[in-house]
């Protein structure tokens, strides 16, 4: 079908808006916002009035934006559930507006494509928001009662990038059994078992690989040795887990190309470090075999560091025996947004309710 899709990806410092026609993008909004500009907001909630300003101004009135048939803005921190497509609602806003389930710049992304779509009287969509939750029951337990698994990764982009490897493959993504690997900032690594992701690392968590800024996963006594040491508060070591990790911390710089020209210069820390990493995400990779019953039709990479053909010669030479890999570059978030609307447009994904409905019949 042919359809025209504004999607709507509200960042911490950025609000970028990219028109689509089908899966062709062909006007392209980008707004900073620099930290001074958002300081006097108290919550990021507040910031949408002036978001939504400067974004209006830059679209100019529906007349001049022309026909659209969704708006699909950016899911956020919503209550776990399965992916696909859902409506934006009273229920979805309400949570999003009480930060529920945790603040975010993107829970704005739904009442930017709301505002948007009433003016031009067509739906308003959030597609595989970062909680998507599929994970099977024994993916939940852990060796300690009181805490479970959960997933919040890049749900969006491991979605977007397994479709267009089944696309190439001549696979129907529903049907197919993929093991999907995110190489970004983070990393998430996931099993997507007949559409489905029945088993993920969870970055966020401190699960799976270090990555250019996280930890990835750690021995669990040395990091209690440190925090008694004093050498961290645990508010200090959350922070250097998830944002000053990783390359970051081994190399000094969180940039993969940088780490690549010091490799490639003759560093031999630098080369030994980019190994561990494309030997820490093969291993993460390798341990997804098992959710899929060692039926693997194909490991797909994606993100920002897929480009790397450093990285994913690598990691392809570790994981070969799983099945052929797919690297899938290109496809960023704002396009995989405009493809789940588009399918939801053409009834291939159904447009769900939000809060989900657990089997039993209660919402979540």
């Amino acid at each position: 079908m042919h359809a025209r899709i504004l999607a709507i990806n509200p960042g911490s410092t950025s609000t970028k808006a990219v028109l689509f026609e089908d899966d062709t993008p062909v006007r392209t909004v980008e707004l900073d916002h620099p930290a001074a500009d958002l300081a006097p907001f108290a919550t990021v909630l507040d910031q949408l009035p002036h978001r939504m300003e400067r974004l209006l101004k830059e679209l100019g009135p529906p007349g001049k934006l022309g026909h659209l048939d969704a708006v699909v803005g950016r899911g956020g921190f919503l209550a776990p559930m399965p992916g696909g497509a859902y409506a934006v609602g009273h229920a979805m806003l309400a949570d999003l507006r009480a930060a529920r389930f945790g603040e975010h710049a993107s829970n704005l992304g739904a009442f930017m494509a709301r505002e948007i779509a009433l003016k031009h009287h067509c739906p308003a969509l959030v597609v595989d928001p970062v909680v998507t939750d599929e994970l099977m029951d024994k993916a939940r337990l852990t060796g300690l009662p009181e805490i479970s698994r959960r997933t919040i990764f890049h749900a969006l982009g491991q979605r977007g990038a397994a479709r267009e490897a089944a696309r190439r493959l001549g696979l129907d993504y529903a049907h197919a059994r993929f093991i999907v690997a995110h190489l970004g900032g983070g990393i998430s690594v996931g099993a997507h078992l007949k559409g489905q992701v029945v088993d993920v690392t969870n970055a966020m968590d401190g699960e799976g690989p270090f990555s250019p800024e996280r930890s990835g996963a750690l021995p669990l006594l040395p990091v209690l040795a440190l925090i008694e040491s004093g050498a961290y508060s645990v508010a200090e070591l959350r922070t250097v887990l998830t944002t000053r990790a990783g390359l970051r911390a081994h190399l000094g710089t969180a940039d993969l190309r940088e780490a690549c020209a010091l490799a490639d210069a003759g560093d031999e820390k630098a080369r030994l470090v980019l190994d561990a990493m494309a030997y820490a995400i093969a291993k993460a990779v390798g341990s997804m075999a098992p959710a899929l019953e060692g039926r693997v039709e194909a490991v797909v990479l994606t993100g920002g560091m897929a480009r790397s053909t450093r990285l994913t010669h690598e990691i392809t030479r570790l994981t070969a025996y799983l099945g052929p890999v797919v690297v899938v570059t290109g496809l960023e978030e704002m396009a995989a947004m405009a493809r789940g609307a588009l399918l939801a447009l053409s009834g291939e994904l159904s447009i769900q309710e939000y809060p989900p409905v657990k089997p039993g019949g209660g919402a979540d």
